[in-house]
């Protein structure tokens, strides 16, 4: 197998990562064909995943100039992945120059490609961390350069929190991150839920199957469940819906079905 000139050293290619598949349903280039098999076999039960990232990646769009509307110049966006057209420092930074955005993700490619693309940036960086280790997170040199805790910050948990199983307590994780910001933060999360999918609960399941496959486990959890994680903080109004039921900037209606699977939010800490 061919080892692309931007792939680091000391990873394997012949194990799919989340993040790469994600990029490929994007339409990226930095995928090998393992993480694009693993998606198109994905795809065969849910064809429709490319437009729910797309719907991803729309919402954080919409939720960053948000907080930027509110006043908001420091980000951590958690589960980042691999850079595309769009990220939270471009989008923060068109409604607020001086934006600060520290990006955090636990695959070495997306950490590579982000400290590329962040080139000569002093007010963006990259931690390589997982969130399930928040404590490292809050503790990296990133973090404690660019983001003042004393101060709001937007806390983004995008498409991240139904890779953690419940044994790696993600509420306990979100708490302790929670937990660090001064009042008036923003969380602004998204999570994968059978509710919205336009196929069956047992169609959809293939999907769960194929990431559990490549040992990284889809965990689709029902609304009472994802809004657990929103324990502290007073829901921004349309509250937890469909991400483009979200501050919609067009008309919900005109969106592709499979936009409207799983639940996106926002909560402002008191």
């Amino acid at each position: 197998m061919e080892r692309p000139a931007w792939a680091p050293r000391n990873i394997d290619i012949s194990v799919p990562s989340v993040s790469r598949i994600y990029d490929y349903y994007l339409g990226g280039s930095h995928n090998f064909e393992v993480d694009r098999e693993a998606a198109r076999k994905a795809m065969e039960f849910m064809p429709g995943l490319p437009k729910v990232m797309q719907a991803n990646r729309a919402f954080m769009r919409r939720a960053v100039r948000f907080a930027a509307g509110e006043g908001i110049t420091q980000f951590l966006d958690i589960g980042s992945g691999i850079p595309t057209f769009g990220n939270v420092h471009e989008v923060a930074r068109a409604a607020s120059p001086g934006a600060r955005v520290v990006y955090v993700d636990h695959d070495p490619v997306a950490v590579a490609h982000s400290r590329a693309v962040l080139e000569g940036d002093d007010h963006a960086d990259v931690v390589a961390a997982d969130l399930r280790k928040p404590h490292e997170i809050l503790g990296s040199p990133e973090v404690r350069r660019l983001i003042d805790l004393n101060r709001p910050v937007a806390l983004l948990l995008v498409a991240i929190l139904h890779f953690v199983e419940d044994a790696d307590d993600p509420y306990g994780a979100v708490a302790e991150l929670s937990g660090a910001l001064a009042p008036g933060s923003l969380l602004v999360l998204t999570h994968a839920s059978y509710e919205g999918i336009p196929v069956p609960p047992e169609r959809a399941g293939g999907v769960v199957d194929v990431y559990q496959d490549i040992r990284n486990p889809l965990i689709m959890r029902s609304r009472e469940e994802i809004a657990r994680f929103f324990e502290g903080y007073d829901m921004v109004e349309p509250g937890l819906v469909p991400m483009p039921r979200w501050r919609p900037e067009t008309t919900p209606e005109d969106e592709d079905p499979w936009a409207f699977s799983g639940l996106a939010g926002v909560g402002r800490s008191a």
